[in-house]
């Protein structure tokens, strides 16, 4: 193992940073996201950027993180493959009674309901196809199918603030200032209530052109009938409530949330195995855990970042702007770490973040304002560009299988004008909620 200092850890540092990045979003020849950020990992530690003894650190950092949202993707998995989602989801056509502005009303406030219990990711890959087939087979064009397609794609993001399991984000954020469930969703539901009305506006302001048609509900199966096992489905409801109250056991009785995300899994997994409708194993295979090893690996490569000292210039700035008071600091935290995200993805920039935070040596209400505004900024960031998350990144490719493109600069446009005046008016929310809280 080399030993680097100075300029050169520093430079080391960034490079790996850089080129680990670069491989994730881009993808070479179909490169695994998990190998990219593992060989950054394995290059950082060769070379000293990241030592041996930052490995335990960093696992215990995002642990819990990762196994709790592989849980959640895996019971989100075994729901799809019987039918929740799409149950779900012909309920709202059939409630919205041939209103195409009253079923993108109540679209949103689905995909607004899937993001908080089954995170962004389950709520953007799972209900983007589902509600594009229905628009299609009611006749609607691509153009009138887009505003729906997007605003899923958008609401999945922004509405992803409320509970801790609702984002990976959130779970690492929390895991790293030991934030319990409890008090995680006091802070944040009421702020994620207001960044869902903003989401509203501005997707409805900016769509209300193309939503003034209607569609025949008698064209729409029932509800019922795409439910494809009956006994997983009923089931389902209990155990999700059992779920709920493991999570809100959590913190009371200190254990990790990641205990009752699994224990549901392998619930579910067992219900799966004995359904002729869907395949376990299947669910197994589909459950993403090169999400693991990305973790692990970029994670240690941003912590290189840390022991080159680079961070440090972060926590400055945070230390400086946390004398202006409330409002600035979750201003320039939330609009920083959005940024970002925007740039280098959201995974990443959380926990330089936090490492930043952390060294910035604030306390009180401006060091709660830093750290949630961190999440804020990490959730609605990658809203900005189509590299700013990976969830994006597979929801856009998942919209190409179905015959959708959507170009960079069409994507660049449509997520500034919508995602500035959400993510402005949300961090005005929480640092006022948090001042009157504390």
């Amino acid at each position: 193992m080399i030993a680097l200092s100075g300029f050169w850890l520093s430079f080391c540092a960034v490079v790996i940073f850089g080129v680990t990045l670069a491989l994730v979003i881009i993808q070479p020849k179909g490169l695994s996201i998990g190998w990219s950020s593992a060989g950054g990992a394995i290059v950082a530690i060769s070379l000293g950027v990241v030592k041996l003894a930052d490995v335990a650190t960093v696992w215990s950092i995002v642990w819990n993180a990762t196994f709790t949202f592989v849980a959640v993707i895996i019971i989100s998995l075994v729901l799809d493959r019987v039918g929740f989602f799409k149950w779900a989801a012909l309920h709202v056509l059939i409630l919205a009674r041939g209103s195409v502005t009253r079923a993108f009303i109540y679209q949103l406030v689905l995909g607004a309901f899937v993001a908080c219990f089954f995170a962004n990711d389950g709520a953007a890959l799972i209900l983007t196809p589902i509600v594009y087939e229905q628009m299609i087979a009611l006749g609607f064009d691509r153009r009138s199918a887009m505003p729906f397609v997007m605003a899923a794609g958008f609401i999945a993001d922004t509405t992803s603030l409320p509970l801790v399991v609702s984002n990976l984000v959130n779970i690492v954020s929390a895991n790293y200032f030991h934030i319990g469930f409890v008090s995680y969703a006091a802070t944040m539901a009421p702020v994620d209530v207001v960044a869902f009305g903003a989401s509203l506006g501005v997707l409805y302001l900016y769509y209300r052109g193309d939503l003034k048609s209607r569609y025949d509900v008698g064209l729409l199966p029932t509800p019922s009938s795409v439910i494809a096992d009956r006994r997983i489905f009923r089931a389902g409801w209990v155990v999700l409530v059992a779920l709920v109250i493991g999570y809100l056991l959590s913190e009371p009785l200190h254990f990790a949330l990641s205990v009752p995300a699994s224990l549901i899994a392998i619930v579910f997994l067992a219900l799966a195995s004995s359904s002729r409708a869907l395949s376990s194993s299947k669910v197994i295979r589909d459950a993403p855990w090169k999400i693991v090893v990305f973790s692990v690996g970029m994670y240690l490569v941003v912590y290189g970042l840390f022991n080159a000292g680079l961070t440090r210039y972060l926590s400055e700035a945070l230390s400086g702007v946390s004398h202006a008071g409330v409002v600035p600091s979750a201003l320039v935290g939330g609009v920083g770490a959005a940024v970002l995200s925007a740039v280098m993805n959201n995974m990443p920039t959380v926990l330089v973040g936090a490492l930043a935070i952390h060294g910035s040596h604030t306390s009180g209400v401006v060091h709660s304002v830093l750290v949630y505004a961190n999440v804020v900024g990490a959730d609605l960031g990658p809203k900005f560009t189509p590299i700013g998350s990976l969830a994006t990144l597979l929801w856009l490719h998942v919209l190409e299988t179905k015959g959708i493109k959507i170009s960079w600069g069409q994507y660049f446009k449509q997520g500034i004008i919508l995602t500035v005046p959400v993510l402005l008016v949300t961090l005005l929310a929480l640092s006022g909620w948090i001042s009157l809280i504390h």
